[in-house]
């Protein structure tokens, strides 16, 4: 059985996003897979990737090959994951609303 490590569409119509899987080369584009690897959302900014690198060194390991796109998108993963995450920063606070003074509102409801 030849392995292969490619893409699978899911999402809705217009709105695609692919999920990284381990299939076999003969079933059709998204059929039934023998593993599901990680996902990949080109709609955001920058692209989502998320790979489980264990499972696909151990597909890798097995003999399964990826395909021309998953080869970019595992060396987008390796980049992304090398590139220390910023740590969230807190929302600003709005700042408090004053009330007007009730002898200024008394003032203009005269």
């Amino acid at each position: 059985m030849a392995v292969r490590i490619r893409l699978s569409r899911v999402g809705a119509t217009k709105r695609p996003s692919y999920r990284v899987v381990a299939i076999d080369s003969r079933r059709p584009r998204d059929g039934r897979a023998l593993e599901i690897l990680g996902y990949y959302d080109p709609l955001t900014e920058p692209a989502t990737v998320r790979i489980d690198t264990e499972r696909l060194a151990a597909w890798v390991g097995k003999g399964a090959l990826p395909s021309a796109t998953v080869a970019k998108l595992i060396k987008l993963n390796r980049e992304t994951a090398a590139v220390p995450a910023t740590p969230p920063t807190a929302p600003k606070a709005k700042p408090a609303r004053t009330r007007k003074p009730a002898v200024a509102a008394a003032k203009v409801a005269e």
